[in-house]
């Protein structure tokens, strides 16, 4: 053990014959549960003794979910966790977030974050031309397949702003967002997680092109009709159906979702809704 835990140990065990220290503290969540996060170096033994009589005491005061933040240095106190009853909810770089559930019914816990985001970004020009790529990676790795910059939203980052993001990263090409026109959901993709594709139309604002290098094999503007007739585009059905949308978009026989602010309580996002059919009636 070293000098730092034992410290805490011994600091903790006077504190505990004293009378002052018997719970981890908590801070009440808004749902009747408890957020405890370890901040110090303790004996497993102590950490296992202080748990039960945390967990006795928030149970007599009929709290439900009790949640432990322990930091990446601390990880070593999750097996104990896990030995009175604790299981791994989610994990981040820094830290790791196990959960117990107290109430004897069945457990309203949610879930870790079930879906990652991804777009597909459909960028023409004043000349029907369509802006693709080829990659080096993935699955249209060397065959020569044509297809619309694509990309994972990132954490904290709109819809809008990830669609921007991924072309003017790929292509070079500066752009603005437009609207949503469809979006897919598929289950068990990314390390067993569900996945939100959201296809986006761009309005191009440039329109010379560097392509990335250690992603991007190509890139160009290709003749919209030259796009949709790759075998790749004709023989894949989602592929089908976004050609689709966005011929009737480019014609004018299909609206999308366009982004609004929004702020809800002390939250601020944004709504993608159908604004042509919606805001002449304000």
């Amino acid at each position: 053990m070293s000098t730092c835990s034992s410290s805490s140990t011994n600091q903790m065990a006077a504190e505990e014959a004293n009378g002052s220290v018997t719970m981890l503290p908590g801070v009440e969540d808004k749902y009747g549960g408890v957020v405890t996060e370890i901040s110090h170096p303790m004996d497993p033994s102590a950490f296992s003794a202080l748990l039960r009589t945390s967990l006795s005491n928030w149970t007599l005061q009929g709290k439900k979910g009790v949640w432990i933040k322990l930091p990446r240095h601390l990880i070593g106190l999750a097996e104990t966790a896990v030995k009175e009853g604790f299981w791994f909810h989610h994990a981040e770089k820094d830290y790791l977030m196990l959960v117990y559930w107290l109430p004897k019914e069945d457990n309203t816990l949610p879930f870790n974050a079930s879906h990652r985001v991804s777009i597909a970004a459909f960028v023409i020009n004043h000349k029907k031309e369509v802006l693709v790529v080829q990659e080096k990676t993935g699955r249209t790795k060397g065959k020569g397949i044509w297809k619309f910059p694509t990309g994972v939203v990132n954490e904290g980052e709109y819809i809008h702003d990830g669609s921007v993001r991924e072309v003017k990263e790929e292509t070079g090409v500066d752009t603005e967002f437009v609207q949503v026109l469809a979006f897919r959901q598929t289950h068990k993709t990314f390390f067993e997680k569900s996945n939100l594709f959201f296809l986006c139309m761009l309005k191009p604002l440039s329109f010379e092109i560097s392509a990335q290098e250690s992603e991007i094999e190509a890139a160009q503007w290709m003749p919209w009709d030259e796009y949709t007739k790759q075998p790749f585009v004709q023989n894949h059905e989602l592929l089908r159906y976004m050609t689709e949308i966005c011929s009737a978009k480019t014609n004018g026989d299909y609206e999308g979702f366009t982004s609004i602010p929004v702020s809800e309580h002390d939250q601020q996002g944004n709504l993608y809704f159908n604004s042509l059919d919606l805001l002449p009636r304000h």
